[in-house]
């Protein structure tokens, strides 16, 4: 019983070390800077560069959709824009195309229908192949895009050494429930402090897929790897946008977080669908980890421990966790020093937080604790020994959401729908 009690000290002791040190120089990197510790390229100056929006859609909400076009219609980008809608074989497609009559007569966009579902990756690139602007940025059909978020990206963009850029993610539908509430905190918390961090270095490891900017040339270079990804020669259909990331960082390009490019994204509100999101989510961070880990020393070291303490930080917590639960089942002592190390670092947590944010509703996240402990680590674990399983695991499944609020156009003329699939609005 000696042994259990020292293995979960030993453990907790390591893990709180580690994490102080990695979420202090977070915190550290993350703040705002009018320099970068990355030295840049001179900007180019001249026309604002043509940008293509790739909008991929699979059983989607029609009035969620709606919402999205509505959002990408209303953007003030003063260079050409051109918008790319795929219906990826959707059930529900007669609903859908009556979305895509309302901008059947913009000459900005054009619709394409997968005959089948070919999944989100293959969806985009069919869309890529056929635009030309010099810039792509892919929205995801259940987000919406403040109206300056093209301008901003494209902006960063315009440093030629950028080959990617993400803007902040929102939880559009925050307000549902508790886990929606949470999940928009943890949003906050993965751009404001892990990838703007990263961001100093000029190495997001992940441009989140509700909204990404991309180089078109060096997009273009890298859509044959892209596309047929293989994870122990199956294909892998799901983490596009971390390994689109990664492919830009092997190719030599930075990788940028822009926080005032505000996207409003829908986030489960249920704890089934969350927990399913954070598997495939899991699956991917761990596959691309792998590819990234020989990028790791060509990049600044705070990159290395920020991989250590994303990967082995979990991995000493759930050891302590444990080894705990063992000693407490066994012998009916609590493992105190555990109990303590984990209560007192999830409130110093949240305190600096909810003063970095200035909201106090961060003191919520707390509530996070348990569910990490409870649900999140043994997830993590069952996805580390299912890397194989390649499995979209919600594709079936509508997220129920409520549009009050949302933004709706009204339907014009309907479009037409080519003998090749393609509906075009010209």
């Amino acid at each position: 019983m000696y042994l259990l009690d020292t293995t979960s000290t030993a453990a907790i002791s390591i893990y709180a070390l580690l994490s102080t040190a990695y979420k202090s120089m977070q915190v550290l990197y993350a703040r705002p800077t009018s320099g970068s510790a990355v030295s840049a390229a001179p900007v180019e100056t001249g026309p604002l560069p043509a940008v293509d929006v790739i909008v991929p859609c699979f059983n989607e909400d029609p009035r969620i959709l709606s919402a999205c076009l509505a959002s990408v219609v209303d953007q003030d980008y003063a260079g050409e824009l051109r918008v790319y809608v795929v219906d990826d074989g959707s059930r529900n497609r007669d609903a859908i195309v009556r979305v895509h009559d309302a901008y059947a007569r913009d000459p900005r966009f054009s619709f394409i229908l997968l005959p089948e579902n070919v999944g989100k990756r293959k969806a985009q690139i069919a869309a890529i192949r056929q635009s030309s602007g010099d810039l792509v940025l892919n929205v995801d059909s259940d987000s919406t895009v403040a109206s300056d978020v093209v301008t901003k990206l494209a902006l960063k963009m315009q440093n030629p050494g950028v080959g990617a850029a993400m803007g902040q993610l929102t939880a559009s539908n925050r307000r549902d429930t508790w886990l929606t509430r949470l999940i928009d905190m943890e949003y906050w918390l993965a751009c404001n402090e892990e990838r703007a961090a990263q961001a100093r270095f000029g190495a997001v490891m992940c441009c989140c897929g509700p909204c990404a900017m991309y180089r078109r040339s060096a997009l273009v270079s890298l859509l044959d790897q892209y596309e047929t990804q293989l994870f122990r020669g199956r294909p892998s259909d799901f983490g596009e946008d971390r390994h689109l990331t990664i492919l830009m960082l092997k190719a030599g390009f930075r990788t940028e977080y822009v926080p005032d490019a505000v996207v409003a994204t829908v986030v489960p509100d249920t704890l089934g669908s969350y927990l399913r999101q954070q598997l495939r989510w899991a699956r991917s961070t761990f596959r691309d980890t792998f590819l990234a880990l020989h990028l790791l020393p060509g990049l600044d070291r705070y990159l290395t421990l920020d991989v250590i303490g994303q990967n082995v930080g979990p991995l000493l917590l759930a050891v302590s966790v444990v080894a705990g639960l063992a000693q407490f089942i066994l012998t009916a002592t609590v493992p105190w020093w555990t109990v303590l190390m984990i209560a007192s670092m999830t409130m110093i947590r949240c305190s600096v937080v909810a003063v970095r944010a200035r909201q106090v509703r961060f003191l919520g996240f707390a509530l996070h604790t348990p569910i990490n402990l409870i649900l999140l680590l043994p997830l993590k674990a069952y996805a580390l020994c299912t890397l194989s399983n390649s499995d979209w695991l919600s594709r079936g499944f509508v997220p129920n959401v409520p549009d009050s609020g949302r933004k709706q156009n009204p339907v014009q003329s309907p479009g037409l729908v080519t003998s090749d699939g393609t509906y075009n609005g010209e």
